[in-house]
């Protein structure tokens, strides 16, 4: 049974805040991959699918959002935030592991 306080992805996605929270995930992620001296060829494309997100007629009828972008680059991001020391990131990554991946 799901406890009041802490909701559980595998009875229930309500109470989580999955789009907000990878929404505010990827602006963290942004202010070290949009500094031209810390991204690199692969967060490059990695803007690029950024770009796509919702835009289903630009990635082949797929629509992305930033969860899927997030789950599916999990480790290339944990790693960037710890390269960084980013623990206020690194803090919301495991959030939404926890919860939404």
């Amino acid at each position: 049974m799901q406890k009041q306080n802490k909701p559980d992805r595998y009875v229930s996605f309500a109470g989580i805040e999955g789009d907000r929270n990878s929404q505010e995930l990827v602006a963290l992620l942004r202010r070290h991959i949009d500094d031209p001296a810390k991204s690199n060829t692969f967060w490059e494309k990695f803007k690029e699918k950024l770009a796509r997100v919702g835009q289903p007629e630009g990635n082949g009828g797929r629509c992305l959002d930033e969860l899927f972008l997030i789950h599916s680059y999990i480790n290339n991001i944990r790693e960037l935030f710890e390269e960084y020391g980013d623990q206020p990131a690194l803090a919301l990554l495991e959030q939404i592991e926890k919860e939404s991946c």
